[in-house]
């Protein structure tokens, strides 16, 4: 009787053992190879739950601040797919790249390694290692306009402003980071890739601290390799809007008018 009790419990640990999520991976390491600076490059890592238990992906680590990762939130169950995203910030990361994000799950294999890699060029080096018809085939950038004026702002005040961005090129255009000297200029939100003929509204915000009369160049990267897109926002920032503010102008303290 004993024997048949520790035959029983060996045959239900060895079940319960076998009952479990597996996380298969179409592929663990994509090279995107060359890159323009400025890109956001953007892998979609897929897998398929090949076991028989719902699988949960608990945690997706980057290991560095460039990586920015994503996943399927909800449980992936027995023959479903699911998805890890990898996103590498390339602005101002000229040069080789080899980058991974650790996946953690209840999976049989609880954490799975993922590599991105690839070489960042800038603009000038992506023109020079491309043909005339591969340079054809580039994504182009062209703004409604270059200058955006604030008018009077108050000191630290966020302001927006709306400019229309168009991709006369053959391939998605891909926005990427924005730079500017203040560090003051951003995204309201991340514009999503515009189709070759089509065109998109990228809202800017802006929030300056330094009074007196801004001009402030900023630079929106992207995949376009012909250069990137340049333009200026203008302002007058003020330490108060009130009407009995106090404003230095030429040195001096003036009443606000």
């Amino acid at each position: 009787m004993k024997y048949l009790f520790s035959l029983l419990l060996t045959a239900l640990v060895t079940v319960a053992a076998q009952a479990q999520g597996v996380l298969t991976f179409e592929k663990e390491l994509h090279d995107f190879g060359s890159v323009p600076e400025g890109t956001m490059a953007t892998h979609e890592f897929r897998f398929k739950n090949t076991g028989n238990q719902p699988v949960i992906i608990a945690n997706v680590q980057a290991s560095c601040g460039c990586t920015t990762p994503d996943w399927t939130k909800t449980p992936v169950l027995p023959g479903k797919t699911g998805i890890v995203k990898a996103v590498y910030s390339s602005a101002g990361r000229p040069g080789i790249f080899n980058k991974t994000v650790t996946v953690t799950s209840n999976a049989t294999t609880p954490s799975t390694v993922l590599t991105i890699k690839g070489n960042v060029l800038n603009k000038e080096q992506m023109k020079s290692s491309l043909t005339p018809a591969q340079l054809a085939q580039s994504p182009r950038l062209t703004l409604d306009r270059t200058v955006h004026n604030f008018g009077k702002m108050e000191a630290g005040q966020t302001a927006s402003t709306k400019f229309t961005v168009k991709n006369t090129g053959k391939q998605d255009l891909v926005l990427g980071a924005i730079t500017s000297q203040c560090y003051c200029v951003g995204y309201k939100n991340v514009p999503s890739p515009i189709k070759p003929g089509q065109s998109a509204v990228v809202e800017l915000v802006y929030s300056q601290r330094k009074l007196g009369n801004q001009n402030e160049p900023v630079v929106i990267t992207s995949n376009d390799i012909t250069g990137d897109a340049k333009l200026t926002l203008k302002a007058l920032i003020v330490q108060d809007l009130n009407a009995n503010s106090m404003v230095k102008e030429s040195g001096a303290s003036v009443p606000f008018k």
